[in-house]
């Protein structure tokens, strides 16, 4: 994407790659348009290769990062004052990791990120330490001015973004109060890779590598990476942004957590865990809270998500793997989220409806607010002492009762579970209170080899793609669905990319063509 002037209210402002930080040489011919349509021309000294730039404190006008350069973000970075950050194809910026200098950079209500890389030349966030490791650096924070159900930023319809990243400036704080903006865009991530994120700023509360703060739907966010993130990989508190083509690697926490209703949608994603790492506050893939008590604020957290693949700590069901893993997918705290056409494969459990906190999630269930349909669950069922394979579902679809849960809801040791008698088709009169939708068409396999993936568990050279035709597990190639009115929005990818036919298949990855090999040749997968 090339760009030569910035337009705001038919002024012309600053373009500023390097003049807003002291004592910085200039390299390459280089022209900056200075307010009032002033054109200086530098011409650096023959050979001059790129320098590595240092970006600090609050920049409050545009500015272009070229990829000749190496940027290192010190400290808390801030784009404040509705000003734009343009970064080009190939740029690589590095967060500082020591003392004081830990980075971050959080891009303010009314300000902006174009961060629009390519397939082969994706644009890298990552640690400036030598040895790079979980937590060297913050993360990229994006607080927007769309609503969120939350008044922790000092207003009904604000929060503060957790981690430690506001300040005097209320440069932390997102949402658009009582006057949200849910068409709000804060830029562009596309072709983006984060790593090593997750730094904790405050004691026990580490930014995520990518947070999403009341980020509005006119923003883009498509093909992105967050490769060993300390806290959570994808963390939305509020706004209404759709997200394509997301993949988290060995993350600590939770791969995909929804808080604050956020209403987005999202499709084609991956998570692929290290069955060594997980965190003290239990790992996930999904985790999904309407706010931290399970009110009745609004707008009630109701993200959809489609076409996941999350690959959890357990190749087989003799691994054991890290005690801190939980499940695949936690839904609690009056959340109305619905998942659809994905797979969770080899976790310690599969979907856990947890009604202890809050609003009790079967009223959710019950009224059709959340769903789960056209999933399968595969490898998430535990080798129990007297328990038989064959059960492994009592543990892939469970149910948590709590204070103001339902009568006639209960758990499977109560003899029935009535999540499970709903999501795998089978409720009938007595189970479940005997009322509410039916979500059929969820698969529970035993064994994770039975989804037939090509190479799923591999930390060094992952392969997500199903075996295809005779060869291939027929629920994943040929049953998902796109009927259910929460996937009728033009946002869902409904047919093929190389020849209109229908999408059938389920998880992130078609077996074969365009739509296999999205996540190839942008991403990074090391194996530390």
């Amino acid at each position: 994407m090339k760009i030569n002037k910035f337009k705001n209210n038919n002024m012309k402002r600053s373009i500023i790659w390097v003049a807003a930080f002291a004592g910085l040489a200039i390299t390459g011919c280089r022209k900056i348009e200075m307010d009032g349509g002033t054109t200086i021309t530098v011409t650096p000294p023959p050979n001059t290769g790129g320098q590595t730039i240092t970006l600090s404190g609050r920049i409050s006008k545009d500015t272009l990062l070229k990829a000749s350069n190496t940027y290192i973000l010190s400290g808390l970075v801030y784009m404040v004052n509705n000003a734009t950050m343009i970064i080009e194809p190939g740029t690589v910026i590095k967060g500082s990791f020591q003392g004081t200098s830990v980075a971050a950079l959080t891009i303010t209500r009314g300000a902006k990120i174009v961060a629009n890389g390519t397939q082969d030349n994706p644009i890298v966030f990552t640690s400036a330490s030598p040895v790079p490791r979980s937590g060297d650096w913050g993360g990229l924070v994006i607080c927007g001015r769309a609503s969120v159900n939350s008044a922790t930023g000092g207003s009904a319809g604000t929060l503060t973004v957790e981690g430690g990243v506001d300040n005097s400036f209320g440069d932390g704080i997102a949402g658009g109060g009582t006057t949200p903006n849910d068409d709000d865009s804060s830029g562009v991530l596309r072709y983006v890779r984060i790593e090593y994120a997750g730094y904790a700023f405050q004691p026990d509360r580490e930014i995520n590598s990518l947070t999403m703060a009341a980020v509005g739907r006119k923003t883009v966010i498509d093909y992105v990476q967050v490769t060993y993130a300390k806290d959570d990989a994808f963390e939305w508190f509020g706004g209404t942004v759709n997200c394509k083509h997301l993949i988290a690697y060995k993350t600590q926490d939770d791969d995909f957590d929804t808080d604050n209703g956020y209403s987005g949608n999202v499709q084609f994603g991956i998570a692929l865990r290290d069955s060594t790492i997980a965190d003290i506050s239990r790992s996930e893939a999904f985790e999904s809270d309407n706010d931290p008590s399970g009110s009745l604020n609004g707008p009630q957290t109701r993200a959809v998500f489609s076409n996941m693949t999350v690959i959890g700590p357990r190749a087989t069901l003799a691994n054991t793997g890290n005690s801190l893993y939980l499940t695949a997918a936690q839904i609690r705290r009056n959340s109305g989220i619905s998942i659809f056409n994905s797979i969770f494969l080899g976790w310690t459990g599969g979907l856990l409806i947890d009604s202890r906190l809050g609003r009790a999630i079967e009223n959710s269930i019950r009224d059709s607010t959340v769903r789960f349909k056209n999933n399968t669950i595969a490898g998430c069922g535990p080798l129990v002492p007297g328990v038989a394979p064959a059960l492994a579902d009592a543990i892939s679809i469970q149910y948590i009762n709590g204070t103001q849960s339902l009568p006639g809801w209960t758990t499977v040791a109560s003899g029935t579970d009535s999540v499970r008698a709903r999501f795998l088709g089978g409720l009938v009169a007595g189970v479940g209170n005997g009322s509410g939708t039916i979500f059929p068409f969820n698969v529970v396999l035993t064994n994770a080899t039975q989804a037939l993936l090509i190479a799923p568990f591999s930390y060094s050279s992952p392969d997500f793609l199903p075996f295809g035709g005779g060869s291939g597990n027929q629920d994943i190639l040929l049953r998902a669905s796109f009927v259910d009115p929460k996937l009728a929005i033009p946002f869902f990818q409904k047919t093929l990319a190389q020849d209109g036919s229908p999408l059938t298949f389920r998880g992130a990855c078609a077996p074969a063509g365009v739509d296999a090999n999205w996540w190839r040749g942008w991403t990074r997968f090391v194996n530390q």
